[in-house]
């Protein structure tokens, strides 16, 4: 039962994300909202991580890095969590090179994966 609601939940979400991209609107712009009311930066981030978490667990590997590179465009620097998604998103989608990209940027920004 459990289980249920949550691939419904997974559905839901993906459904609205895929109406604002057709309606040609960043899904960060539905981020704004968050920021303001779920603690500014961090709420958002927390938003992001869990959209591309969502993602990967559905193996829509291509939605999670578009909700990773929204983040940049909506001025919020990836954090360990997010890199982390991104990277499960793309080993679920058969990613091996995008994840190890992903990986390498995270060496970039100084963020330590978490193994």
């Amino acid at each position: 039962m459990r289980e249920a609601k949550m691939e419904l939940d997974v559905i839901i979400f993906l459904q609205r994300w895929d109406q604002r991209v057709q309606a040609g609107q960043a899904v960060a712009t539905g981020v704004g909202a968050v920021q303001r009311h779920a603690g500014g930066e961090a709420g958002a981030r927390l938003s992001y991580n869990a959209g591309i978490s969502v993602c990967e667990k559905c193996e829509q590997w291509q939605r999670g890095l578009a909700l990773f590179s929204e983040m940049w465009e909506a001025n919020l620097e990836p954090d360990v969590i997010s890199y982390s998604a991104g990277i499960s998103a793309c080993e679920k989608g058969d990613q091996w090179q995008r994840a190890l990209t992903l990986l390498s940027e995270m060496r970039e920004a100084t963020l330590e994966p978490n193994l």
